[in-house]
């Protein structure tokens, strides 16, 4: 496969005690979690009451979406986006499959039409009004680092910049027994193919292997969450250098190269700062 590379401009996080990259970062290096940290996402990006009815997946794939785009200055209209999750929302498939069964015509049409896999693709494209492509991606436990190919391969295609959200929620009843995972976990890269001063840059590269289980702080912290097989990326780029191997199917790995020339947090910020000038 031939290298492929990407700036990235924007980075968003969310999980258990641990709502945003800042978060994310301070407790990478220090181990210390925020105090009074919100128990579920609250996506701004969506009215008040679509807000309140969203799915808990579908709450923390906009709120890190958001926040990367955010962070990167780019207005989230503007973005293809590729969303990638392994379960899409296990919770509401548990309860579909259990009203098929005991009442069928009791199925309620907001929780099926929650269902689909790529409703979280839906509400973002609705809420930012974007008319870009929208990618939902499933592959198992292989599922960010295939989401991450993908969304390198758009930008090799000619896309200047990508939007990559990595989330899962927790899976419920039988399904609980087969597939598990626990609390909500997301995290987003605005991803482009322009070099910039002072921002990471990755390449990706194919290869047989597999990895080995991580001892770093966020892949220690969100290891019961589906989407856990990401957080070896974040870790190092919160880290502010090294590289990551992600899982990327049977017996073989994506390994992430990361050229990053100044800590996470400061590109972030810098970022931040400089969307407010705007």
């Amino acid at each position: 496969m031939s290298t492929l590379t990407a700036t990235i401009e924007g980075i968003g996080f969310w999980s258990r005690g641990l709502p945003s990259w800042q978060a994310a970062c301070d407790f990478a290096t220090h181990g210390a979690l925020p105090a009074d940290a919100p128990t579920r996402p609250s996506p701004q990006l969506l009215a008040p009451n679509e807000r309140r009815r969203a799915p808990d997946a579908v709450a923390v794939a906009l709120e890190v979406a958001l926040a990367a785009c955010t962070a990167a200055g780019r207005d989230p209209a503007t973005l293809p986006s590729v969303f990638a999750s392994m379960h899409g929302d296990l919770t509401i498939t548990d309860y579909l499959c259990a009203a098929l069964v005991e009442q069928p015509a009791a199925v309620s049409p907001t929780r099926f039409h929650n269902s689909v896999h790529n409703a979280a693709a839906g509400y973002w494209t609705i809420g930012a009004g974007a008319m870009q492509a929208a990618t939902a991606i499933s592959a198992f436990d292989a599922t960010f680092a295939q989401g991450l190919l993908e969304a390198l391969v758009q930008l090799a295609a000619g896309d200047e910049a990508v939007l990559l959200v990595g989330y899962d929620g927790p899976s419920a009843g039988p399904l609980a027994r087969v597939s598990r995972s626990e609390g909500l976990l997301g995290a987003a890269l605005v991803l482009s193919r322009t070099p910039r001063a002072g921002l990471p840059r990755l390449q990706l590269a194919l290869d047989d292997g597999e990895p080995e289980p991580p001892a770093t702080a966020l892949a220690q912290h969100g290891a019961r969450n589906a989407m856990a097989p990401m957080l070896p990326l974040f870790d190092a780029l919160a880290a502010g250098h090294g590289d990551a191997v992600l899982k990327a199917g049977p017996g073989r790995v994506l390994r992430v190269r990361i050229e990053v020339p100044q800590p996470a947090r400061a590109f972030q910020q810098h970022a931040i700062e400089e969307q407010a000038h705007v």
